[in-house]
């Protein structure tokens, strides 16, 4: 087929696509309008694209305290790169001898990680725990360890590792490699699409983690991590404005609250990272999606 031939089908997909595009980055858009219009605005004019009147109260409100807010955005950081880290490593290392087909017991084991999947034993049991027996609460392992090891992750590992040429560790064992050399220099190198997949949804869930550090960190003990002391900020203002027993200054102060606004700022400040991080992870990414349909 010549150019002209395909001229006009190329143009039609790349508009498409260029649509396609133009949607998904309205409401990221949208977002960044609302957090810069002031309150008064979206309650009369409602929700616009190019804001009627600006206004950075929202940002201000914010970063009111932001020593404190470094102190969050440092405790979330360390969370999300240790728990990411660890959890990558451990999620591998289960994953790898189920995938074996030549492991005794692959096959229960693998039954026992996928019923995980649909039984647990409910927050009670998991709360006493982590705070009585484990004794985790108000530590940073107590916002990493519940979230370290997911069934669904090791069983998309397991997938992928399933691929990997089993000619590859019969040939390193011919050599004399052991398994956890084999493991180490061989398997992990050949799933970096998959760790790196896999490492951005585990980083996402992590950082936007406020359950966890809700129910095992005490606020006048623990720095918060970034999305709890967001959702601090309003609830304490929601409260203070609100409120009967609210001293008349607080209410005052808080009667006028940009919530709609602020709410939109903290999605900003909070999800900001995470949008800089993606692009670094984004070929790994693709192949790692896609490598699944592949057959090796």
């Amino acid at each position: 087929m010549d150019a002209k031939s395909t001229l006009l089908p190329n143009l039609i997909i790349n508009a498409f696509f260029i649509v396609v595009c133009l949607l998904i980055a309205c409401p990221f858009v949208l977002v960044i309008s609302i957090s810069l219009t002031s309150e008064d605005s979206l309650r009369q004019l409602g929700y616009q694209f190019i804001p009627s009147e600006w206004s950075f109260e929202a940002y201000r409100i914010v970063f009111e305290k932001p020593e404190q807010m470094l102190r969050s955005y440092g405790v979330t950081i360390l969370v999300t790169v240790v728990g990411t880290a660890v959890s990558l490593f451990l999620t591998a290392l289960m994953a790898y001898p189920i995938s074996r087909t030549d492991f005794r017991y692959n096959r229960p084991i693998t039954f026992y990680v996928f019923f995980t999947m649909l039984f647990n034993g409910g927050l009670i049991p998991f709360y006493i725990l982590m705070t009585q027996y484990l004794h985790l609460k108000n530590t940073l392992a107590a916002l990493i360890i519940p979230a370290v090891m997911s069934p669904f992750n090791i069983m998309i590992m397991k997938g992928f590792l399933d691929k990997i040429s089993k000619e590859i560790v019969e040939s390193a064992k011919m050599d004399g490699a052991k398994e956890f050399r084999i493991f180490l220099q061989i398997i992990l190198p050949l799933s970096t699409p998959a760790l790196a997949t896999l490492g951005l949804f585990i980083a996402f869930a992590y950082w936007n983690e406020w359950y966890y550090a809700m129910l095992f960190t005490d606020s006048d003990k623990f720095t918060p991590t970034l999305q709890l002391l967001l959702v601090r900020i309003i609830q304490q203002a929601e409260f203070l404005a609100n409120s009967p027993m609210a001293q008349v200054a607080d209410k005052l102060r808080f009667a006028e609250f940009p919530t709609l606004s602020v709410r939109m700022a903290m999605a900003i400040v909070a999800g900001g990272p995470m949008l800089i991080v993606f692009p670094f992870f984004q070929k790994y990414f693709i192949k790692g999606i896609t490598v699944g349909s592949l057959k090796g």
